[in-house]
């Protein structure tokens, strides 16, 4: 049996700051200063399959079960944390880890989890400022060009009645002359969009708008966004083209596409769901979304539905696939010719209770392991009225978040 403590910090400890002086961070979670962020690694899985969220579920009930836990501060994100990062396709490999220390912050209080018969560790171990690197961009896995014709043939297959809706996605790659801060990259982030949720499990960093599921006891939560358009920065101007993405035909159809397959895979679990009539405009610094809150109450049984659960039946949701899911899978194997890894998989945090908060990893990048190089991504939802030229367009505004990151360290 390992020893597990959560206590109560007192004073300020904003996260971000312990974040930017701390040597060994391996895991964020962050969102308007609220979050959780992990230091080293106590235990850690990696897994495939089509089975991989039954096997996380089981993993962590083993771990959980060999904690003696002493908590004397309780609620959501306290006591034993598991960060997970599922691939997007059951056969690339997902990530679990448990931290050593995890520190938490919501609501103005703070808290401290370690794992170990030690004393409360220090949480400010100071280090200098890395210095930043030189970054080049190269092409990602198919040419710009490239990707525009496997947007048109992904069109040409919706106007032929094979599918609705498919999302389609790119890379780029980056070089860096020194190692790559994903500390620094999260500080960046966090300024740029404070309302997304900022991620980093095993080196795959990001600010994501997009919510999969909460579950925080009995009430569930999933933030769909599909639609987008690009913000010009003259604020009047950003209004009218607000109006006019809420107004959007192939925006709503879009849309209605990722909604339908969130609500759907929700209902058999909950007594009630609540899926507003029309979503509401999303701004971010650079692009706004189309977007809805899907909510629903579970079902009460002897045994609730977990979050792994929702998981498992949420994911790949319209927003990062397409309808139907099976054969938007294919056209995405066929025409993306990338390796997605765990882009547009599930990221994020799952408490003792099997509450959490997942997100979809976008507007991501994956480090390598000497922390040299980064893959980003960004994805776009094809459907009958698309355009190739205009799907580029979009494909670029979604990569600005980590492009600029990058070349601000």
């Amino acid at each position: 049996m390992s020893q597990l403590i959560t206590t109560e910090l007192l004073g300020e400890h904003p996260l971000l700051s312990s974040i930017s002086t701390a040597e060994n961070l391996s895991t964020a979670w962050i969102r308007s200063g609220d979050g959780l962020i992990g230091f080293g690694v106590y235990k850690e899985l990696e897994i495939t399959g089509p089975e991989r969220f039954k096997l996380a579920r089981n993993w962590w009930d083993l771990e959980v079960a060999n904690f003696t836990i002493k908590n004397n501060v309780h609620g959501g994100g306290t006591g034993p944390i598991l960060f997970t990062s599922f691939a997007f396709d059951e056969s690339a490999p997902s990530k679990l880890i448990i931290p050593q220390i995890v520190i938490g912050q919501k609501n103005g209080k703070s808290w401290i989890t370690w794992i170990g018969d030690t004393a409360q560790p220090e949480i400010s171990q100071l280090k200098n400022s890395v210095v930043s690197g030189e970054i080049k961009w190269a092409d990602g896995s198919i040419s710009e060009d490239k990707w525009r014709h496997q947007v048109a043939v992904a069109i040409k297959s919706i106007n032929a009645g094979e599918l609705e809706k498919v999302v389609l996605a790119r890379d780029l790659n980056a070089t860096s002359t020194t190692a790559i801060d994903a500390r620094q990259l999260l500080k960046r982030l966090e300024i740029e969009y404070p309302s997304t949720w900022l991620f980093l499990v095993d080196g795959l960093v990001g600010a994501t708008p997009e919510l999969l599921v909460r579950l925080s006891k009995s009430l569930v939560t999933s933030r769909v966004l599909a639609g987008t358009i690009r913000k010009t920065g003259d604020e009047d101007r950003d209004l009218t083209l607000a109006a006019s993405l809420a107004k959007s035909s192939k925006d709503l159809e879009e849309h209605e596409y990722a909604v339908r397959s969130v609500a759907d895979a929700l209902a058999p679990f909950c007594s009630s769901t609540n899926v507003p009539d029309s979503p509401f405009v999303l701004h971010l610094s650079n692009v706004m979304h189309l977007a809805t809150d899907v909510t629903g109450v579970l079902n009460d049984s002897a045994k609730p539905t977990d979050i792994f659960t929702l998981i498992s039946e949420l994911h790949p949701s319209a927003a990062v696939c397409g309808t139907p899911t099976k054969k938007a899978n294919e056209l995405i194997v066929e025409l993306e010719q990338m390796y997605r890894g765990r882009y547009a998989g599930p990221v994020g945090w799952i408490d003792i209770h099997g509450d959490g908060e997942i997100a979809i990893a976008l507007r991501c990048g994956q480090i390598s392991q000497d922390k040299l190089k980064i893959q980003i991504y960004a994805g776009c939802g094809v459907v009958a009225g698309s355009d190739p030229e205009k799907e580029f367009a979009e494909s670029q505004a979604k990569l600005m978040p980590m492009r600029t990151a990058l070349e601000t360290l």
